[in-house]
């Protein structure tokens, strides 16, 4: 990859990244690794001691617990924003430092148990991290998701994509969204429209660097949602769906995606 964005002549080689702030960047011959270690073992003092295989309980989402006993608010704040840090280079805990994150105002003990699951999820996977193999193919995929009516306070679908260049990946979101989908086409389709917005914006930016990456694989599953984008003609149930989410329709016919 490397060598294909120094051919644009826009970018030099400053030498071998070693650390960025606490992130630490570990360069080998065939690849590239980026993780936070020193940033997971201070989990340790927080009286952390036990691993976790996954970082939430499955099937079981967060909710108000309005009858349980409340916790410090600047702890359980101090512990999200660690979380959020790392999630710089820790993707697979994206989704559910979001879901804790949305009861900073009045956190409770069930939702503090859920946030020391997550470091003890850390704990037992210090060393994973984003790797980036050299030797890729250079093309740019994307792919899109939905938890449908996932947000137990209001029903609302979170929004997942991730991006990739080759093996690499280079961008991910995780996001609720602002509307309540009352299908899980609806929500599959605002969670594409995003999806789409991150790749034009990349498109956009690579550009820059004399890449074009025209007509990008957008993967989506969920079929319904694949034939609206697909079909220009609007009908019953794509009412309820506001215009401004449409768009996608126009980067499809552009052949961008």
């Amino acid at each position: 990859m490397w060598k294909q964005l120094s051919r644009s002549g826009k970018i030099n080689n400053a030498g071998a990244i070693v650390n960025t702030a606490v992130r630490q960047v570990n360069t080998a011959s065939s690849k590239t690794t980026v993780n936070h270690p020193n940033q997971i073992s201070n989990a340790y003092k927080k009286g952390i001691f036990k691993t976790a295989s996954t970082p939430m309980e499955p099937n079981k989402a967060l909710v108000k617990d309005e009858e349980a006993d409340s916790v410090d608010v600047h702890l359980y704040r101090s512990m999200i924003g660690s979380l959020m840090y790392l999630t710089a280079s820790r993707p697979d805990i994206t989704f559910v430092v979001c879901a804790c994150a949305r009861f900073q105002v009045t956190p409770k003990t069930s939702h503090l148990h859920a946030v020391k699951r997550i470091f003890r999820y850390l704990k037992g996977q210090p060393k994973l991290g984003l790797w980036y193999p050299r030797d890729s193919p250079f093309n740019l995929e994307a792919f899109s998701d939905s938890d449908y009516a996932g947000a137990s306070l209001d029903r609302k679908s979170t929004t997942g994509g991730c991006q990739f260049l080759g093996k690499r990946l280079i961008s991910w979101q995780c996001k609720k969204q602002t509307i309540v989908a009352n299908s899980t086409t609806k929500a599959e389709y605002v969670a594409a429209i995003n999806c789409c917005g991150q790749v034009l914006w990349i498109q956009n930016q690579m550009l820059d660097y004399g890449f074009n990456f025209m007509n990008t694989k957008i993967y989506i599953d969920n079929e319904s949602t694949i034939c609206i984008v697909k079909n220009p003609v609007f009908h019953s149930k794509t009412k309820n769906i506001e215009i401004r989410h449409h768009f996608i329709r126009d980067s499809y016919e552009k052949r961008l995606i």
